[in-house]
C-alpha cells in the first residue's frame, strides 16, 4: 500500500533522513521506533506531505506522492495525528472533530463517521460541546485520533500518540488504536514507549540517525541483544 523506496529528506542544507526505504501493506499495523533526535518525527511528516522529498520515491497505491500538492495528501487516503495534538482549543469537541471531515467524501458520511466515533470512544458523546481544550491530555489525544478518523483515511499516521499520558490512558488509547486497525485501517505508529509498541505492531523498523537500521517482525527485533540494549530499552531477559 504505502512504499518509502530510499527517500532522502533536508532541512535546508542539512540532510535529515538518507535512503530511507520501508512499507507499509493494506490493514497493518507497523511501528517505527529510534532515540530521540533519530529522525522519526521528520519521517512520519514526510510521508503526511508536511516536508518534501529531496530524493527518493513514496507511493500510495502506486501513486507517487511526491508530484501531489501538500493539500490533497488528506484525499489520497492519508490522515495524521501530529505530536503535541494540535487541537482549537476555543471550539468544542464537535467542532474539532468536524475540521476532519471537510473532504467531501467525507462530509457526505460527517454524521455516520461522528455516530461511529462515539462508540469508539465512549468519552466523546458527554463532551461534544465542551471545548477542546477544557478537556484533560488523555481526552484531548482521543478527539485528535478521532479528528483524523472522521477523514475516513486508509492511512492512519500516528507522532507519539502517548506522550505525556498515564499508563492506564495509554492502555485505553492503544486499544482503541488496535479496534480501528482491525477494523480495516492501516497505522503507522511513531511512539517513545517502545514495548507498548511492539506489542501492537506486527512489523518495526528502527531508525537512528535519519536511517534505517533494523526492521522486522517485534519478536524478532527483540531477539537481537545490540537492538534490544541500545535502541529498544529492553535488558537482558532474565535467566531461568
Amino acid at each position: 500500500m504505502l512504499q518509502v523506496d530510499r527517500i532522502s529528506v533536508h532541512y535546508g542544507a542539512a540532510p535529515a533522513l538518507w535512503e530511507v526505504t520501508m512499507r507499509v501493506d493494506a490493514g497493518e499495523l507497523v511501528c517505527i521506533v529510534g532515540p530521540n533526535g533519530a529522525g522519526k518525527s521528520t519521517l512520519i511528516n514526510t510521508i503526511a506531505g508536511l516536508n518534501r522529498v529531496s530524493t527518493g520515491e513514496l507511493k500510495l497505491f502506486g501513486r507517487d506522492l511526491t508530484q501531489v500538492p501538500v493539500h490533497r495528501f488528506c484525499r489520497e487516503g492519508i490522515a495524521i495525528v501530529p505530536e503535541g495534538r494540535r487541537l482549537f482549543s476555543r471550539m468544542s469537541v464537535r467542532e474539532n472533530l468536524e475540521l476532519g471531515s471537510l473532504m467531501p467524501d467525507a462530509r457526505a458520511r460527517r454524521a455516520e463517521s461522528l455516530e461511529r466515533m462515539c462508540g469508539l470512544f465512549p468519552m466523546l458523546p458527554g463532551n461534544l460541546n465542551r471545548p477542546a481544550g477544557a478537556l484533560s491530555g488523555g481526552q484531548q489525544q482521543v478527539v485528535a485520533i478521532a479528528r483524523a478518523l472522521m477523514a475516513r483515511p486508509r492511512l492512519l499516521l500516528l507522532d507519539e500518540p502517548s506522550l505525556g499520558l498515564a499508563p492506564m490512558i495509554v492502555r485505553e488509547l492503544f486499544q482503541a488504536v488496535e479496534r480501528v486497525n482491525r477494523e480495516g485501517t492501516a497505522v503507522l505508529l511513531v511512539e517513545q514507549n517502545v514495548p507498548a509498541a511492539l506489542e501492537l505492531a506486527a512489523r518495526a523498523y528502527v531508525l537512528d540517525e535519519g536511517r534505517i537500521i533494523a526492521e522486522g517482525a517485534p519478536a524478532a527485533l527483540r531477539a537481537q541483544p545490540d537492538i534490544r540494549r541500545a535502541y529498544l530499552g529492553i535488558g537482558e531477559p532474565e535467566a531461568r
